[in-house]
């Protein structure tokens, strides 16, 4: 696959918003971003491990390298909220 190159990890044109229903002081979070899915991860996450967790914290990344598309970073976030029991709903943008 072609490298994209480095991409605007806080626009949020090709990224499809959701929520993430989280516990605690985070109750609801929106994620609008590539920089918003690393934020969730690495500051909000209820938990550092999980193979999913792990699979998306390396897939933000390579979206940010613009080695993979945004959308499979979200697919990927998705993926590692239901390994969590972090219920994710759409959001209308």
């Amino acid at each position: 696959m072609p490298r994209l190159g480095l991409v605007d990890w806080r626009r949020s044109n090709d990224f499809a918003p959701l929520a993430l229903v989280m516990s605690g002081e985070e109750k609801n979070r929106l994620v609008r971003s590539l920089g918003e899915v690393a934020k969730a991860l690495v500051v909000a996450w209820p938990t550092d491990d999980g193979k999913e967790y792990i699979a998306a914290v390396k897939a933000c990344l390579d979206a940010i390298r613009g080695e993979i598309p945004a959308k499979t970073a979200r697919s990927a976030l998705i993926r590692a909220a239901e390994e969590a029991g972090i219920p994710v709903l759409g959001a209308v943008h």
